[in-house]
């Protein structure tokens, strides 16, 4: 690769796919490495993928000898590597950049953790919760999520086409693949116009498309 980014995800991961969306963004290739999170128990958990993030976890940026994990941090590190390429991720001004972070971080921090994949493991292993209260417990906390996102983007001085103003960036990187965890849950989504509107016009958006999970390579042939 001309610019050496490599890429550990999983198709389905929504933590990796806001990464693919800020790649896109931004125009950067990358190389994809698949880590499988069911598959033999999970290929997160083997020592090779260890060996390159201890934590476990994806999304991983390699970039050349720098490894770079959270997926937060890894856009972030894209923006302020890449200042010059296309679309700029977070704003220029203090304000600006405090409320793409907040937006950002009401999904990164506080929705998809309690959705993530380990945590419905856990609450399948330890206290033997089935698919339906796993469905309940997801919708609830992304619904908890979606209210505060709808009355801090609703008629919002600062809220345009996208999260902030008429160019996405990372707040929008954070929700639609959150949106897409949100119809795989089933959760119901009539009380969240602009979260609807502001997910459509992302969608539209090649950057977007590329990311999607159906696109990926490790997608399963039956969703493609």
């Amino acid at each position: 690769m001309a610019n050496g980014l490599v890429l550990y995800g999983y198709w389905r991961s929504s933590a990796a796919y806001r990464v693919r969306i800020a790649l896109n963004l931004k125009g950067l290739s990358y190389e994809s490495r698949p880590v499988h999170l069911v598959r033999d128990g999970g290929e997160q958990h083997a020592a090779a993928y260890r060996s390159v993030n201890p934590q476990g976890l994806i999304p991983c940026l390699l970039d050349g000898d720098r490894v770079i994990t959270q997926s937060l941090a890894i856009m972030e590190y894209l923006d302020d590597i890449h200042p010059e390429l296309e679309t700029a991720l977070l704003p220029v001004d203090a304000r600006g950049r405090a409320r793409v972070r907040a937006l950002a971080m009401v999904v990164a921090c506080d929705i998809h953790p309690l959705g993530n994949l380990r945590v419905l493991q856990q609450l399948e292993s330890q206290f033997s919760a089935d698919e339906t209260q796993r469905g309940e417990w997801s919708r609830h906390w992304i619904a908890s999520g979606f209210k505060a996102l709808e009355a801090m983007l609703a008629d919002h001085a600062a809220t345009g086409r996208y999260c902030h103003g008429d160019t996405p960036g990372l707040a929008d990187a954070c929700l639609v693949p959150q949106f897409y965890n949100a119809l795989r849950w089933k959760l119901p989504l009539d009380d969240y116009p602009t979260l609807r509107r502001i997910c459509q016009a992302c969608n539209d958006l090649e950057a977007f498309q590329r990311a999607a999970p159906e696109a990926q390579p490790d997608a399963p042939k039956s969703e493609k």
